[in-house]
Protein backbone atom coordinates (compact mmCIF):
# COMPACT_ATOMS: atom_id res chain seq x y z
CA UNK A 1 0.00 0.00 0.00
CA UNK A 2 1.52 3.32 -1.08
CA UNK A 3 0.35 6.56 0.57
CA UNK A 4 0.50 10.05 -0.88
CA UNK A 5 -0.11 12.71 1.79
CA UNK A 6 -0.71 16.36 0.93
CA UNK A 7 -0.74 18.95 3.74
CA UNK A 8 -1.24 22.68 4.24
CA UNK A 9 -3.02 23.69 1.06
CA UNK A 10 -5.69 26.31 0.41
CA UNK A 11 -8.15 26.59 -1.31
CA UNK A 12 -9.84 23.26 -0.73
CA UNK A 13 -10.06 22.12 -4.38
CA UNK A 14 -7.23 19.72 -5.20
CA UNK A 15 -6.60 16.75 -7.47
CA UNK A 16 -4.36 13.87 -6.39
CA UNK A 17 -3.72 11.10 -8.92
CA UNK A 18 -1.42 8.11 -9.23
CA UNK A 19 0.65 7.48 -12.35
CA UNK A 20 2.07 4.16 -13.52
CA UNK A 21 4.74 4.77 -16.16
CA UNK A 22 3.18 8.19 -16.84
CA UNK A 23 -0.37 6.83 -17.29
CA UNK A 24 -3.12 7.64 -14.78
CA UNK A 25 -4.16 4.75 -12.52
CA UNK A 26 -7.83 4.56 -11.56
CA UNK A 27 -8.19 1.08 -10.07
CA UNK A 28 -7.09 0.18 -6.52
CA UNK A 29 -7.00 3.89 -5.51
CA UNK A 30 -8.76 5.30 -2.44
CA UNK A 31 -8.63 8.83 -1.06
CA UNK A 32 -9.80 10.61 2.04
CA UNK A 33 -11.93 13.72 1.77
CA UNK A 34 -10.18 17.06 2.09
CA UNK A 35 -9.92 17.56 5.84
CA UNK A 36 -9.64 21.00 7.44
CA UNK A 37 -6.72 21.70 9.76
CA UNK A 38 -7.13 24.07 12.70
CA UNK A 39 -5.23 26.78 10.79
CA UNK A 40 -7.58 27.14 7.77
CA UNK A 41 -5.53 24.82 5.61
CA UNK A 42 -6.52 21.40 4.31
CA UNK A 43 -4.97 17.96 4.03
CA UNK A 44 -5.73 14.82 2.03
CA UNK A 45 -4.35 11.30 1.69
CA UNK A 46 -4.52 9.02 -1.32
CA UNK A 47 -3.72 5.29 -1.18
CA UNK A 48 -2.68 2.95 -3.98
CA UNK A 49 -2.83 -0.80 -3.45
CA UNK A 50 0.19 -1.85 -5.44
CA UNK A 51 2.20 -4.96 -6.29
CA UNK A 52 5.67 -3.92 -7.50
CA UNK A 53 6.76 -4.94 -10.97
CA UNK A 54 10.33 -4.75 -12.23
CA UNK A 55 11.17 -1.54 -14.08
CA UNK A 56 7.83 0.12 -13.37
CA UNK A 57 7.70 3.80 -12.34
CA UNK A 58 4.99 4.81 -9.84
CA UNK A 59 4.30 8.49 -9.10
CA UNK A 60 1.85 10.63 -7.14
CA UNK A 61 0.73 13.78 -8.96
CA UNK A 62 -0.84 16.77 -7.18
CA UNK A 63 -2.68 19.51 -9.09
CA UNK A 64 -3.68 22.63 -7.13
CA UNK A 65 -4.30 26.34 -7.74
CA UNK A 66 -1.22 27.25 -5.68
CA UNK A 67 1.07 25.30 -8.04
CA UNK A 68 2.19 26.66 -11.41
CA UNK A 69 2.57 23.11 -12.69
CA UNK A 70 1.58 19.70 -11.25
CA UNK A 71 3.83 18.40 -8.49
CA UNK A 72 4.97 14.85 -9.31
CA UNK A 73 6.71 12.70 -6.69
CA UNK A 74 8.18 9.37 -7.80
CA UNK A 75 8.10 6.35 -5.49
CA UNK A 76 11.59 5.09 -4.65
CA UNK A 77 11.41 1.37 -3.77
CA UNK A 78 14.92 1.23 -2.28
CA UNK A 79 15.28 1.01 1.48
CA UNK A 80 16.93 3.87 3.35
CA UNK A 81 20.51 3.12 4.46
CA UNK A 82 19.50 2.86 8.13
CA UNK A 83 16.96 0.14 7.27
CA UNK A 84 19.53 -1.77 5.19
CA UNK A 85 21.96 -1.60 8.14
CA UNK A 86 19.34 -2.99 10.54
CA UNK A 87 18.62 -5.89 8.20
CA UNK A 88 22.35 -6.63 7.72
CA UNK A 89 23.01 -6.60 11.49
CA UNK A 90 20.01 -8.84 12.16
CA UNK A 91 21.03 -11.33 9.46
CA UNK A 92 24.63 -11.38 10.76
CA UNK A 93 23.41 -12.09 14.29
CA UNK A 94 21.17 -14.89 13.05
CA UNK A 95 24.01 -16.53 11.10
CA UNK A 96 26.41 -16.22 14.05
CA UNK A 97 23.79 -17.77 16.35
CA UNK A 98 23.26 -20.69 13.97
CA UNK A 99 27.03 -21.31 13.67
CA UNK A 100 27.50 -21.28 17.46
CA UNK A 101 24.52 -23.60 17.94
CA UNK A 102 25.89 -26.03 15.37
CA UNK A 103 29.36 -25.94 16.95
CA UNK A 104 27.85 -26.60 20.39
CA UNK A 105 25.82 -29.52 19.05
CA UNK A 106 28.88 -31.07 17.36
CA UNK A 107 30.94 -30.62 20.56
CA UNK A 108 28.18 -32.27 22.64
CA UNK A 109 27.90 -35.23 20.25
CA UNK A 110 31.67 -35.85 20.23
CA UNK A 111 31.91 -35.67 24.01
CA UNK A 112 28.99 -38.03 24.56
CA UNK A 113 30.26 -40.76 22.16
CA UNK A 114 31.81 -43.75 23.83
CA UNK A 115 30.34 -43.12 27.24
CA UNK A 116 28.19 -45.79 28.81
CA UNK A 117 25.70 -44.71 31.37
CA UNK A 118 25.44 -47.08 34.32
CA UNK A 119 22.52 -46.62 36.65
CA UNK A 120 23.47 -46.30 40.31
CA UNK A 121 21.40 -47.17 43.35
Amino acid sequence: MLVCSVYDFYPKQIRVTWLRDGQEVSSDVTSTDEMADADWYYQIQSHLEYTPRSGEKISCMVEHASLQEPLVTDWDPSLPESERNKIAIGASGLILGLILSLAGFIYYKRKSQGRILVPSN
